[in-house]
């Protein structure tokens, strides 16, 4: 059975600031919508499910973002998750430029948990902490010899 990653689903604190964030970094987006009724209390398995949503792309085409910003249910709060801990880890983008998607993010008030680290000679990369706690991962893969 052939199967592909459709999306990957975001429930955030604030839909338009975390819009800005992923469309400053090069995401476009490809839709809004807000959700509600029957057939979104079934598929989320929420009673009530009341949700605006936002669906954001990679320029490449291949890569999609569903973010959401709950009204009903009223969103839960926790402490953002840290990169050892089990559960949905982190985004990772590929960039051309580590340092101007790092300069992106220090506008939205986003930086490195804690440096730029190159790998192997094959990639500079770090954890950026992003609105709502979300980890992101900036990549540069350095030219191979």
């Amino acid at each position: 059975m052939p199967i592909k990653v459709e999306n990957v689903g975001i429930a955030v604190r604030d839909l338009e600031a975390t819009i800005a964030f992923f469309t400053d970094l090069g995401l476009t987006v490809l839709g809004r919508d807000t959700v509600r009724g029957e057939w979104t209390d079934t598929a989320v398995g929420l009673d009530g499910n009341h949700a605006n949503v936002a669906m954001l792309q990679t320029p490449d085409g291949n890569g999609r973002l569903e973010l959401l910003e709950y009204i009903h249910p009223a969103a839960i709060e926790t402490d953002p998750t840290r990169p050892h801990e089990i559960g949905m880890h982190r985004i990772a983008f590929s960039v051309d430029d580590i340092d101007e998607a790092l300069e992106i993010a220090a506008r939205h008030g986003c930086h490195p948990l804690r440096g730029v680290a190159t790998y192997e000679d094959v990639y500079k990369l770090t954890y950026v902490r992003g609105p709502s706690g979300i980890i992101v991962m900036l990549a540069e893969e350095l030219s191979r010899s």
